[in-house]
Formats: structure tokens, C-alpha cells, sequence
């Protein structure tokens, strides 16, 4: 006869594995540093790219939609955990930020290295074009620029160790997603990154409001740094003297300077047109 105590014993083994497995992922969570990201677009751009390591994936459970669905399924086909929680513990995790109602606890953001970036631009075989951000604080300016910078095909971005935003959950969520995907490197000096650059035949192309060269009178076909600075201060002084050339928007307003982002946008979309033109010839 089959004992009566060994489907309770089961039980007990089956609890003692899923409460094991609990401090296993809390262990891991103390030692890798993790973050929530929030939104449809971060997450699921977060699961293509499949830089990060995903702890969990969370669902407002009032808010299923079909997009909710298809990262559920992609979740699942990789076997990661997907919980389903309240309102009001969303609003507590994604800080009172625009959730989507989905968040997921994921590794920090994956730092990249200029001379990666470099190497695997030459790997391309184009002409390297590289985004250069100066004194950029605020979250929703640097992921537009990234979210841009993704769609002109920008081979990297750079950023200064000091006086700038870092690539939190906020930006990865402004740039829908497109985080997730670019290679975004940090350096700590931006002049001597400048310097590097030229030393690898690259030209600087810094933006300044009073500068006589228009940007529509540029040749920008070329392997070039796109440098972008700040709303309030621009590019710092010591990195625009290192610019090989600087280039201003027309404007004919009253309003005599553009948010980071749309400048930036500008800049990189007529980067983007020529060098589209020219390889069509």
C-alpha cells in the first residue's frame, strides 16, 4: 500500500523548493544591483535586447492589455517569473511615474566603452557617427536624444562622468525603450575623449546658438562626433574650444534657442539626410 504520508511529505518538499528558490532570488538581488524599469516600450525593448538581467516581470492585474500579453509570452518563453500586483503597490514601485501597468525588477543599466563603440563601428564598415552629450541634467532631454539617436543610426553615445543625468529607468522610458538598445558609453573627461576621437580621425562637430556656420551648410557626411550641450550652459567652454567646427540652427523667432532635444534632433537628421544622399549616388 502506498504510504499515506508521502503525498503530505511532496507537499512539504515542493513548499521547502519554492521557499528555497525565494531566498535564492533575494540573495541574488543583494548582490546584483538591480532597478524597477516601467512602461510597455522599456520593458519590452529591455526583453529584445536582452542586456540585462531580468529578476521579474510585474502586471497590474486591472490593466491586462494585448501588449501586456505579448511581454507575458515573451516572459514566459524565457521562463521568468511574472507577478500580478495591485494599483497601489504599482504606484509605490514606479515612484508615481507613468507605469503602463507592467514594471520589471531588472541588472542596472549595461555601461558600454568608447573604444568598443569605436571598434565595432569600424567592424560596420561606415562612416562612424557618434553623439557626444555635454552637460545634459534632465532625464526626458537625454532619452529624446537617445530615442533620435537610435533612429538615425547613431554607432554610440557618450556622456561625461560628471554633470549629467544617468541612464536611470526615467530615461530609459522617455527614449521608449531605445536605451535599451543603443551602446552608451561614460567617460570622465570629455575634452580628452575629444582628443581621443580626432586621434582616431574623427570630426567634432559641436552645436552653438551663435555660431555663423549653419548646420544645412555642413558637410556632415564624414565620420563625425556630434557634440550637444545643455539648455542653460551649452557645451562647456574648454570642450567647444576643442570642437573642429561649430554649427547653429536658423531661427527667425523671437524665442532664440531650442530645447536640447529638438536641437539635437535637428542636427542629426540632416547628419542622417546627407549621409543617406550619399550613399544613394
Amino acid at each position: 500500500m502506498r504510504s499515506r504520508s508521502l503525498p503530505l511529505l511532496l507537499r512539504n518538499t515542493e513548499s521547502l523548493g519554492n521557499h528555497l528558490a525565494e531566498h535564492i532570488q533575494s540573495f541574488s538581488l543583494k548582490l546584483v544591483k538591480s532597478e524597477i524599469i516601467y512602461g510597455i516600450h522599456s520593458v519590452h525593448e529591455a526583453l529584445i535586447a536582452a542586456r540585462r538581467h531580468f529578476f521579474e516581470i510585474y502586471i497590474d492585474k486591472k490593466k491586462i492589455s494585448k501588449r501586456h500579453d505579448i511581454i507575458i509570452a515573451m516572459a514566459e518563453s524565457k521562463n521568468l517569473p511574472v507577478k500580478k500586483i495591485d494599483s497601489v503597490q504599482f504606484k509605490s514601485m514606479a515612484g508615481g511615474n507613468v507605469h503602463q501597468g507592467i514594471a520589471a525588477r531588472v541588472s542596472k543599466y549595461p555601461w558600454g566603452d568608447i573604444s568598443d563603440i569605436l571598434d565595432q563601428a569600424r567592424l560596420a564598415a561606415g562612416n562612424i557617427f557618434l553623439l557626444l552629450l555635454d552637460n545634459i541634467l534632465d532625464p526626458h532631454n537625454l532619452g529624446a536624444l537617445i530615442r533620435t539617436a537610435s533612429c538615425v543610426g547613431i554607432d554610440g553615445a557618450v556622456v561625461p562622468k560628471d554633470r549629467s543625468v544617468s541612464p536611470t529607468p526615467i530615461v530609459s522610458k522617455a527614449s521608449a525603450g531605445a536605451l535599451e538598445h543603443i551602446r552608451l558609453a561614460r567617460v570622465n573627461n570629455m575634452v580628452r575623449t575629444v582628443k581621443m576621437l580626432k586621434d582616431h580621425g574623427l570630426w567634432i562637430i559641436g552645436t552653438d546658438q551663435n555660431a555663423q556656420q549653419s548646420v544645412y551648410s555642413s558637410d556632415l557626411t564624414g565620420p563625425i562626433a556630434i557634440v550637444i550641450g545643455g539648455e542653460e550652459k551649452g557645451i562647456r567652454p574648454l570642450v567647444k574650444r576643442n570642437c573642429d567646427m561649430l554649427i547653429s540652427i536658423p531661427q527667425v523667432g523671437p524665442i532664440n534657442s531650442l530645447n536640447a532635444s529638438v536641437a539635437g534632433a535637428i542636427v542629426m537628421y540632416e547628419a542622417f539626410r546627407q549621409r543617406q544622399a550619399q550613399k544613394s549616388k
